[in-house]
C-alpha cells in the first residue's frame, strides 16, 4: 500500500490561487483560496514523485462554504486526467471527497488545480492511495500526526534556537517589542503567522496606526509608493533580530513558573519549530501564550457595577468588537460584468451603499458607490459618525473570534459581493463600469481575550487621569466603542461610541503588562489587563506599540538583574522608565510629541 498526501500549501506554482493560513489551528491546515472576485484565477500546478505504479484513490480535502449554492467550485486534474467531479460543492464543511481512482505509472506526476467560478474556491489538500484506508480528517492531533508521517516530517519539532526574548505576532506592536529589545543589546526572534509584518496596518488590511506613536512607530509603519511597510526592512537591520513569517505558533513548554518554549508550524511545508526564550511578549491580540499557558484572562463586555464604568452596559454581555472586511472599488475602462451572486444577496440583502473603503493603504473611510434607496439617509440615524465608515462593515460580535473565525471572514465575504452586486443592478448605466479593485481575504481582527493582570485598568483611570507608580507608558486617544445589531444588515453597526474625552493622554501601568502565574511572560497590545471599555482606546496600534516598548525594556532590566517582572520597583522600575524612554516610547510624557 502506498499513500501520498499532497497538500495545497506546497504546490510548486500557485497560479492566481492564493495561501490562506490563517485559520489552521481550527481546520487543520494552510490551504489554497481562489480569490478571484467573480473571475475564475490561473491555474495552481505541482509536480509529485510516484514511487509505485497502481490505481490510486484520489480523496480531496475541500469545504463548500456556501452549502445552499456552492459558489466555491474548482476541478483537479491528475497526470492530464481531469476527474469526473467538482469539489467545494456537496453542501459540507471542511471533509474529504472521494474522487475516485486514478491508474499511475512510476515517476513525476503533475497534479493540477482549476478554478471554476472565481468566488473563494479552496482546497486544503489531495491523497492519494493504493488501499482501502482512508485519510484523517480535522485538526486533531490523529490528523496532525498523520499528515506529518506522510509528510516525512519530524514527530517532535526542530530546533529554532535559543533567544534571549522571543516575541510573538508581528503587527505593529509586536515589531516594536522586537525592535527595542534589539536595540537594547537583546537576542531577539519574532514569530509571525502571516507572510508580512504589520498586522491591521499591513497590506494585507491597511490601516494607520493611532493612539500614541512617536518615532520607533513610525520608522516602523513608514510605507513605500506600493503600501508596503518599512517594518521588515528596518527589523532585519538589526544583527540581533531574527525574523520568522508565516509561522502559526500552536504549542508552549512550561517548566513550573517559566515558559521555556513555544512551538510554531510553518504554513507552506509543516515543518514545527521550537523556539526556546528566557523571556516571552505575547502581541498576538488574541492572548495566545496566556491562553496556551493556562493564566486567567478576561473576555466580553463588564457590566457597568463590576467597575463603576458610565460607558459600561448594565448588563455584562459575552459580546465584543467583531472583525472589519476592507476592500476597494473602481471603474474600469469599459463595461464590467458581475456575476449573479444570490447567495451573496441573501446576506447583503438590498443594501448598496459601498462607503467605507480602503482608499489605498494607511487611508480608510473613503466614500463608494450608493445606489437606489441607500442614496437617501436613514432619518432615524442618531449615531455620531453618520455616514457609513470603514468598520461599519463588520460581523462576529456574538461568535467565537477563536473557532468562528473562517465563518465570520466567508459571511464578511457574502456582505461584501451582495453589495456591489446591488449597486450594479440598482443602476446598471450608472455603475456599468464598476468592478473590484480589491478584496481583503484577511480581516482586521476585533476583539478577543484579555489578560487579568496584577492591575485591570478602567475607564475611569482614564478619564480621571490616574497617577501610577509604575507607569511606563502613554497612552492617547478616544473611546472607541462599537454597538452591533442593527436590524436589516448584520454585517453592519447599528451604533459607534467615539468619545474623545479631555483629548490628553494617560498613564499605563507595568502592572497590566503581565499575568500573575508565570514569571517570564509580559503583553502588549489590545490583550493587556484592562476592561472592555478601557481597551476601546488602549487597543489602538500605536498604543500597541508603547506596551511593547515598556514591556521590551522590562525584559531587558530582569534580564540584566535576574528578577521577574513583579519584582520591578524602585530603582529597577526607574531604570526601565529610562530604558523606555531611551528606546523610543515614553515613561514621562512630552506634550509635543502627541
Amino acid at each position: 500500500m502506498t499513500g501520498i498526501l499532497v497538500p495545497a500549501a506546497g504546490f510548486d506554482h500557485f497560479g492566481g490561487w492564493t495561501l490562506d493560513s490563517q485559520f489552521d489551528l481550527e481546520m487543520g491546515a494552510s490551504y489554497l483560496l481562489a480569490h478571484g472576485l467573480g473571475a475564475p484565477v490561473a491555474d495552481a500546478t505541482t509536480l509529485i514523485d510516484v514511487a509505485a505504479a497502481g490505481c490510486y484513490r484520489v480523496w480531496v480535502r475541500a469545504k463548500d462554504w456556501v452549502p445552499s449554492h456552492h459558489p466555491g467550485r474548482f476541478a483537479v486534474t491528475i497526470d492530464g486526467v481531469r476527474l469526473p467531479m467538482e469539489f467545494g460543492a456537496n453542501g459540507l464543511d471542511w471533509s474529504w471527497a472521494d474522487a475516485g481512482v486514478v491508474d499511475l505509472a512510476v515517476g513525476e506526476v503533475s497534479v493540477t488545480l482549476t478554478d471554476l467560478t472565481g468566488f473563494d474556491g479552496r482546497c486544503d489538500a489531495i491523497y492519494l492511495t493504493t488501499g482501502d484506508d482512508l485519510p484523517v480528517d480535522g485538526a486533531g492531533p490523529d490528523a496532525r500526526t498523520w499528515r506529518r508521517r506522510l509528510r516525512g516530517l519530524p514527530d517532535e519539532p526542530v530546533d529554532g534556537g535559543e533567544f534571549d526574548v522571543v516575541v510573538v505576532g508581528g503587527g505593529i506592536t509586536g515589531c516594536a517589542a522586537a525592535l527595542a529589545a534589539g536595540r537594547s543589546g537583546l537576542r531577539v526572534a519574532l514569530v509571525q503567522n502571516r507572510p508580512v509584518l504589520g498586522g491591521n496596518a499591513s497590506t494585507e488590511i491597511g490601516l494607520t496606526p493611532r493612539g500614541e506613536t512617536g518615532p520607533l512607530v513610525d520608522e516602523l509603519a513608514a510605507r513605500s509608493g506600493d503600501g508596503e511597510l518599512a517594518a521588515m526592512k528596518v527589523l532585519t537591520a538589526e544583527r540581533t533580530i531574527s525574523v520568522f513569517v508565516e509561522q502559526q505558533v500552536f504549542d508552549l513548554r512550561r517548566d513550573c513558573d517559566r515558559i521555556t518554549s513555544i512551538d510554531a508550524r510553518a504554513a507552506r511545508s509543516g515543518v514545527e519549530t521550537r523556539f526556546r526564550g528566557r523571556f516571552f511578549i505575547d502581541c498576538t491580540g488574541t492572548a495566545k501564550l496566556g491562553l496556551l499557558a493556562g493564566v486567567e484572562t478576561m473576555f466580553g463586555a463588564e457590566s457597568r457595577s463590576e467597575y463603576n464604568e458610565p460607558l459600561a452596559p448594565d448588563q455584562r454581555g459575552e459580546y465584543h468588537h467583531g472583525n472589519t472586511l476592507f476592500f476597494r472599488t473602481r471603474d474600469a475602462d469599459e463595461p464590467t460584468r458581475f456575476p449573479a451572486v444570490p447567495w451573496a444577496v441573501t446576506v447583503a440583502k438590498d443594501y448598496a451603499n459601498l462607503g467605507g473603503q480602503l482608499e489605498r493603504p494607511g487611508i480608510d473611510n473613503a466614500p463608494g458607490p450608493v445606489a437606489g434607496h441607500a442614496r437617501t439617509p436613514d432619518p432615524d440615524i442618531r449615531r455620531r459618525m453618520l455616514q457609513p465608515l470603514t468598520h461599519f462593515w463588520e460581523y462576529g460580535q456574538d461568535l467565537d473570534p477563536y473557532s468562528d473565525s473562517e465563518r465570520i471572514r466567508d459571511h464578511l465575504f457574502r456582505a461584501v459581493y451582495g453589495t456591489l452586486a446591488n449597486v450594479k443592478q440598482l443602476e446598471p448605466e450608472t455603475y456599468a463600469n464598476l468592478t473590484f479593485d480589491w478584496v481583503a481575504h484577511v480581516p482586521g481582527q476585533g476583539e478577543f481575550r484579555r489578560y487579568r493582570g496584577a492591575y485591570v485598568v478602567t475607564e475611569n483611570d482614564i478619564r480621571d487621569h490616574r497617577q501610577f507608580d509604575d507607569v511606563v507608558a502613554w497612552n492617547s486617544g478616544a473611546f472607541c466603542l462599537h454597538y452591533p445589531g442593527h436590524e436589516t444588515y448584520d454585517f453592519r453597526l447599528k451604533d459607534w461610541k467615539w468619545d474623545t474625552r479631555d483629548g490628553l493622554p494617560f498613564e499605563i501601568p507595568l502592572r497590566c503588562l503581565y499575568p500573575d502565574g508565570v514569571d517570564n511572560l509580559l503583553a502588549a497590545g489590545k490583550h493587556i489587563s484592562v476592561t472592555h471599555v478601557a481597551g476601546s482606546v488602549t487597543k489602538f496600534m500605536g498604543n500597541g506599540a508603547q506596551h511593547a516598548v515598556a514591556a521590551a525594556a522590562a525584559v531587558k532590566v530582569c534580564l540584566c538583574h535576574d528578577v521577574a517582572p513583579r519584582d520591578l520597583r524602585g530603582d529597577l522600575l526607574a531604570e526601565v522608565q529610562g530604558l523606555v524612554t531611551e528606546l523610543g516610547g515614553s515613561a514621562e510624557h512630552v506634550p509635543e510629541a502627541v
